[in-house]
């Protein structure tokens, strides 16, 4: 009896253990519904404070919580370019907000076309007499061309700026996949289709490198010529043209290097900047921290300065991130959700519509659940118009075709008209190791297709005849659209993909312009004429419970700065990602696709987010881990 009462007074203890620790999540996750959401009331005279920790996207991913907490690294901070420039023409407005400041120490990058609506922004408020002044220890391309329309930028004086410009090396795997004796079926359409390169070729082959050195020199001119506009000062010939001389001539101080090239404008600690910033919107008189300044935050800015909501309302559906098939999204454009999304505002009294796509493309047969859900808004005899961002290739343009009017910028990615398949079998290294494939077959495709015995002549001809058939229905849609004919569209698709300047000049887009343009011009077809009216974008709810797992999951300390090695050793450790995507691509269960391969990587495929959990839960987690 006296063992089973200490049996019991454990289990008792253990009961009352998991009841408190139960009632503490309970309050925390209480107090977390409460705070949630930020109130207009921490809007502040000042500044407003843009800490860019994380990367500018186009539609903000939900996150996982259980793949964030699995892999032990923090989510990549996602800032939507629309929210951004919602804020900052915002405060270009209100006579609370006296100057923008831009901490861009932990800033990931972001696609070249947000970069610049970002910084035309920018340039609004300056007009308005408001200072923009940029900090970060270490700037790269994207922390560069952001920072270069602000009317102060400073540099740690440990840091420094490196510039690279586009374009760089990716990975074959033809020799390893000869190695290990796996056989990479390749079925497609189009000289310039590159995508399935990496499993049959060693190198880039010659019309892919064309096409590739034709795109990235667009849009390293375009990149140069924004940065030149909006800081003439700058001498990015010396920067671009020379580095190693540049870095030298500065005995390899970088911060000095970036000084005497006219990309910064001084030199300074954290502390120091402050102080300047101090000088502009005065001290905060709530802070004994040396150098601390009245700001308001980006989330309680936003929550003071919501969207417009009017009686006449212009629909707005993001396509963003790879196209799949399926419900997934925010962040990737899962095909039956995007439809599902359209589908439902078939019955709100909508003057129009406005795609916004941001997306190399991917599956087929899901951009042609996302183009025909597009038609049934047409049919309703609405306005539609399509308003390319950064990339809107392959089944990005596919899913492009339906609109009375496409929009692109300069720097826009576009084009990529092809498709193909790749689908591996294992004969080779099936033998190699012993194994035999023997049956019976009642006809030529008996057993087929077979990934351990092989594909069947037949089965080779039925699927390159399948591909073919999809690149017909591809070139038809466009040649529809674009009202050209079916030769005129093969001889600009192919595969090759077009910076958006070339684009206009072969009628893949009608003209220049972003959101705003395509919006503007959806109001007019529609006649709206001295009508009030708004966007509203389908499905763009954060849920509560995503702004909660943001707060536990990153926490509210700072990310510390990076030097240029770190930022350089960051951005390498990035690139072994590639590994892993490309063998999903090679392994996974996809069908035909609609995939650019030469397009440039998003923003958030390239930030490494390799940050430690310091939130509450994730220290709550890591408390009952040791």
């Amino acid at each position: 009896m006296h063992f089973a009462g200490k049996v019991w007074r454990l289990l008792v203890g253990i009961k009352d253990g998991l009841v408190l620790l139960f009632m503490l999540l309970f309050f925390a996750l209480l107090f977390a519904l409460l705070t949630a959401r930020p109130s207009p009331a921490q809007v502040r005279e000042g500044a407003l404070l843009l800490e860019l920790d994380g990367v500018i996207v186009e539609e903000r991913t939900p996150i996982d919580p259980f793949a964030a907490l699995l892999s032990g690294s923090a989510p990549v901070g996602e800032y939507q370019a629309r929210d951004l420039v919602r804020a900052i023409d915002a405060a270009a407005k209100d006579e609370r907000i006296t100057a923008v400041v831009l901490d861009l120490d932990s800033f990931l990058g972001a696609g070249q076309v947000h970069l610049a609506e970002v910084g035309e922004a920018l340039d609004r408020v300056r007009a308005a007499d408001k200072p923009v002044l940029a900090y970060a220890t270490a700037y790269a391309d994207d922390g560069v061309f952001l920072a270069a329309h602000a009317s102060e930028v400073w540099v740690n004086p440990q840091g420094g700026a490196f510039v690279a410009g586009p374009g760089g090396n990716r990975l074959y795997y033809a020799g390893l996949l000869e190695k290990l004796k796996v056989n990479a079926r390749v079925y497609k359409v189009g000289t310039y289709k590159s995508a399935v390169e990496p499993y049959t070729e060693s190198g880039m082959s010659e019309p892919a490198r064309e096409n590739a050195q034709a795109l990235y020199g667009a849009l390293w001119e375009e990149w140069q010529a924004n940065v030149k506009k909006a800081r003439p000062a700058a001498d990015l010939k010396l920067v671009s043209g020379d580095p190693a001389a540049w870095v030298e001539a500065a005995n390899g101080d970088l911060a000095t290097a970036a000084l005497n090239a006219g990309l910064v404008d001084k030199l300074g600690t954290r502390t120091q900047f402050n102080e300047r910033v101090v000088e502009l919107v005065g001290e905060d008189e709530w802070s004994d921290l040396p150098g601390a300044y009245p700001s308001t935050q980006l989330a309680a800015w936003l929550e003071d300065n919501p969207w417009p909501v009017e009686s006449r309302r212009i629909g707005v559906v993001t396509v963003a991130g790879e196209i799949v098939d399926g419900e997934a999204g925010p962040g990737t454009a899962g095909g039956a959700r995007i439809a599902a999304l359209l589908d439902e505002a078939l019955d709100e009294d909508l003057a129009g519509l406005v795609v916004r796509v941001d997306s190399p493309g991917g599956s087929a047969l899901a951009s042609e659940e996302i183009r025909n859900a597009i038609l049934r808004h047409k049919e309703k005899d609405i306005p539609v118009a399509v308003s390319m961002a950064n990339v809107a290739a392959s089944g990005g343009y596919w899913v492009a075709t339906p609109a009375d009017r496409i929009f692109a910028e300069p720097e826009t990615i576009t084009g990529s008209i092809g498709i193909f398949a790749v689908i591996p079998t294992f004969e080779d290294a099936a033998a190699e190791l012993g194994v035999n494939a023997d049956g019976v077959q009642t006809g030529p495709l008996s057993g087929q297709p077979d990934p351990i015995a092989g594909f069947t002549p037949e089965v080779e001809r039925i699927l390159q005849a399948a591909i073919e058939d999809g690149y017909a229905d591809f070139l038809t849609r466009v040649a529809s659209s674009r009202q050209m004919s079916l030769e005129q569209v093969d001889r600009v698709g192919q595969g090759r993909v077009w910076d958006g300047g070339t684009a206009r000049q072969i009628r893949l887009v009608d003209e220049y312009g972003g959101m705003a343009e395509a919006l503007e011009w959806v109001a007019a077809q529609a006649e709206l004429g001295d009508e009030k009216w708004a966007p509203v974008y389908l499905g763009a709810e954060q849920s509560t419970a995503d702004t909660i797992l943001r707060q536990w999951l990153v926490g509210e300390e700072e990310a510390g700065g990076r030097d240029v090695f770190a930022m350089l050793a960051g951005e390498q450790r990035a690139r072994t990602s590639m590994i892993f995507t490309d063998a999903q691509r090679l392994l996974g269960t996809s069908g035909a696709q609609a995939y650019c391969l030469v397009c440039p990587s998003p923003a958030l495929a390239k930030a490494q987010g390799e940050r430690r959990f310091d939130g509450a839960l994730a220290r709550l987690v890591s408390f009952f881990a040791d």
